[in-house]
């Protein structure tokens, strides 16, 4: 079972938290796009000798926040996600790396064994569910990094992730213009979309954006 104790610390019953201590993290440099075809961007990867190494799998995120949502307001995120029949818990921060055209996080995540169990221990510590987005994901590997490609609610996408000069020069192979990168994440992608196209969609579920 994960010790959650070990990642991370409240500053006072109040839910006050200080950023989240782990005991490893990395820089995680990435960009997304939108994606117009999927069987062409398929084709292309392939052409560029990439390896498909998970298959389209449908995946579930939850985001989690304290009261006054102190994490959204410092650029923080903490992750719950299921991804097919596994789960992974994932903390976010901003990196004092400059951030250019690419987007820099320091990232740090572990598998969880149960998601109910530990979706529980984020209640009692007084964190609570603040946002869920779901998507369909397919990754490639190539080179120095990878490619994933993601089916939303919202539209279809694809991030590249690895170094930066990779990225571009994969970006290139893919026929992505440096003006088509994108730096938001999901959640901002998709208050984005609210206001573009008026839906009344709390979440970014296929679900709630069909009924809405």
């Amino acid at each position: 079972m994960l010790s959650f104790r070990a990642h991370c610390a409240l500053l006072n019953a109040g839910a006050q938290i200080d950023t989240l201590k782990y005991m490893s993290s990395s820089n995680e440099v990435e960009i997304k796009f939108r994606v117009s075809s999927l069987d062409a961007l398929t084709e292309r990867l392939r052409a560029l000798g990439f390896e498909q190494i998970t298959p389209r799998t449908h995946e579930m995120n939850t985001l989690f926040d304290l009261p006054g949502q102190p994490l959204r307001k410092r650029g923080e995120l903490l992750r719950l996600r299921k991804y097919g029949n596994s789960w992974v818990l994932t903390h976010k921060s901003k990196s004092a790396a400059e951030e250019g055209a690419h987007k820099i996080r320091i990232e740090t995540e572990t598998r969880i064994e149960d998601g109910a169990k530990m979706e529980a221990i984020l209640g009692a510590l007084q964190f609570h569910p603040s946002f869920r987005y779901e998507k369909f994901r397919a990754e490639w590997k190539g080179g120095e990094g990878h490619v994933v490609i993601d089916e939303t609610p919202i539209g279809n996408f694809a991030e590249i992730e690895g170094p930066a000069e990779w990225i571009d020069a994969t970006a290139r192979d893919l026929g992505v213009d440096p003006k088509d990168y994108m730096k938001e994440n999901y959640a901002a992608l998709f208050f984005s979309w609210k206001r573009e196209t008026g839906s009344k969609a709390g979440e970014m579920t296929f679900d709630a954006v069909e009924s809405s």
